[in-house]
């Protein structure tokens, strides 16, 4: 089953998948899956939550759902331990925050083609943390329902009632 926390619906079955169909079962994604992320959920999970909320938030504000869904689930497209990585970097070294988004974007792009959107997107989801600002306002959605996928998981399933009242009120 394909499901995004705090939802109900099985994502295979609704128009948000037809966005997704030709990526989501690539064998770097699938990496992803066994990757703890954000204590309680794996990498996987998350990108797949962060790319159907995004989905629906464009959706609702008629921006471009299509490359937000797609961009979603593949912003955090990184392989190593991010605690590993901040516990042994040298001084002046970029921190995790800054730096995977960019590692993200360029797996991303090896992956499939992106458009100047989804890289945008990738790129600058942790603003403003990276300091350029968003060319987009789909990168903004992303900004904000990562930080709001982050709260979430962080705290689940203490919040998963919560999130499912607001996904099935937004939808």
């Amino acid at each position: 089953m394909l499901k995004a926390i705090g939802s109900g619906k099985e994502l295979a079955n609704i128009g948000y998948f037809s966005h997704v169909k030709d990526i989501i079962d690539k064998e770097e994604l699938g990496q992803l899956k066994n990757i703890t992320h954000h204590i309680s959920t794996t990498r996987f999970q998350h990108c797949l939550n962060v790319s159907y909320y995004s989905y629906i938030v464009c959706k609702k504000l008629n921006l471009n759902a299509h490359s937000a869904a797609r961009a979603g689930l593949l912003h955090d497209l990184f392989f190593y331990d991010r605690k590993a990585y901040n516990s042994i970097r040298a001084k002046g070294q970029v921190s995790h925050s800054r730096l995977h988004s960019f590692i993200a974007a360029e797996n991303a792009s090896k992956l499939i083609n992106i458009t100047d959107m989804e890289r945008d997107i990738i790129e600058k989801h942790m603003w403003p943390v990276t300091l350029k600002l968003p060319k987009y306002r789909e990168s903004y959605v992303i900004c904000f329902v990562d930080k709001y996928c982050a709260v979430i998981e962080f705290f689940s399933p203490k919040f998963r009632k919560y999130s499912l009242r607001l996904s099935e009120s937004i939808s």
